[in-house]
């Protein structure tokens, strides 16, 4: 997809949702209509290209992917994001996509971030409480916490929707059994060669998975690896 950007505020995002449309990223009219409310501008560090079809660079070694994956990643759990839904957004960051969530699920529904590192987390909350999400963390039906998202946030499981944010070796047990049944997970696959899976489990438990699409995401790993040399 080419760059785009147009503007800033307002304009940025509807030229950005926009873009994304006439590309075929995005079909669904709530995916549009939650991107184009939930301003990236408050989300990416300041003097980024917020609206530019590209992963930025956060800090402590972690980016907020591009817009065409958030809004994949949005289409792809739609259908478990209806009001009063619960989801789980692992690897939350700077808090884009966990307040897109809370968009969808309302007032009713519950979403919970969850990442290693508290500076992120502390940022993540900042975003929000500047955003048209900010009225769901005050309320109390988003929060974020510092933790580690490969065990999952079990106080509110189980969770129609999981959303993890880097790429795993294998699937994290404790996020499949938090999935509840009939919900499902979009969680990048791999170290070198990355796929985007799609985990649905079936009322009886069971679980069916098929590849979206290749992806190159940051690795799911622990703090003190991801934090490197900070």
């Amino acid at each position: 997809m080419e760059q785009f950007q147009s503007g800033t505020g307002s304009s940025g995002k509807r030229g950005m949702v926009e873009n994304l449309k006439r590309y075929g990223v995005i079909s669904s009219k709530r995916v549009a209509q939650v991107m184009e409310a939930l301003d990236r501008g408050l989300f990416v560090p300041v003097g980024s290209s917020a609206y530019v079809d590209t992963p930025v660079p956060i800090g402590y070694n972690a980016t907020i992917s591009a817009p065409h994956m958030h809004a994949t990643c949005l289409q792809l759990l739609e259908d478990k994001l209806h009001p009063g839904m619960r989801a789980l957004d692992v690897g939350s960051g700077t808090g884009y996509l966990t307040g897109c969530f809370a968009l969808m699920v309302g007032a009713e529904g519950r979403v919970v971030g969850v990442d290693h590192i508290p500076e992120l987390v502390d940022m993540s909350i900042k975003n929000i409480e500047k955003s048209v999400a900010a009225s769901f963390l005050k309320k109390g039906s988003l929060s974020l916490h510092v933790g580690d998202g490969r065990k999952g946030w079990q106080e509110f499981a189980p969770y129609d929707a999981i959303h993890v944010g880097a790429a795993a070796s294998e699937i994290p047990q404790p996020l499949l059994d938090q999935l509840k049944p009939g919900g499902r997970m979009v969680i990048p696959l791999g170290t070198y060669f990355q796929e985007l899976k799609v985990i649905d489990k079936n009322e009886d438990g069971s679980i069916k998975v098929h590849t979206e699409t290749s992806v190159r995401y940051v690795p799911l790993t622990s703090r003190v690896e991801q934090l490197g040399g900070f």
